[in-house]
């Protein structure tokens, strides 16, 4: 039976190369999906910023605080993603990465902390004559 033997080689060797793939895939969606949850906390940052010193003030301690620690947590889970994908280290033997989902919310803040939504867009633009 050894014609047996070397089908069932190859198909343990296309098995093997396939959970590689499908691996491989993994580890990138999370490092995707770490990268734009440390973007969300970017621009909640940013516009946090913005709007305290819209209103003339600063932004206050505990927000930074709140808002920059999400920033890094994101940002070191999306190195660390990146980082086991270009080592190849996504097998059995690899350290399990933490499931990250983009429907996680930012940790919750005081009541009086800057909201993370954009603000609504403008109203379009018509002149003052009417049509274009």
């Amino acid at each position: 039976m050894p014609l047996w033997d070397k089908v069932k080689q190859e198909l343990d060797r296309a098995g093997r190369a396939a959970q590689d793939a499908i691996d491989d895939g993994k580890v990138r969606l999370d490092a995707f999906r770490s990268r734009q949850l440390a973007d969300k906390a970017a621009q909640a940052l940013g516009y946090a910023v913005f709007r305290a010193r819209q209103a003339g003030a600063d932004l206050d301690a505990s927000t930074y605080d709140r808002l920059s620690a999400t920033l890094a947590t994101h940002e070191a889970d999306a190195t660390r993603h990146e980082a086991q994908f270009e080592s190849g280290k996504h097998g059995p033997d690899a350290e399990p990465a933490e499931p990250v989902s983009a429907d996680t919310p930012p940790a919750p803040g005081p009541p009086d902390a800057a909201p993370t939504e954009p603000p609504p867009p403008p109203p379009p633009y018509t002149s003052p004559g009417g049509a274009h």
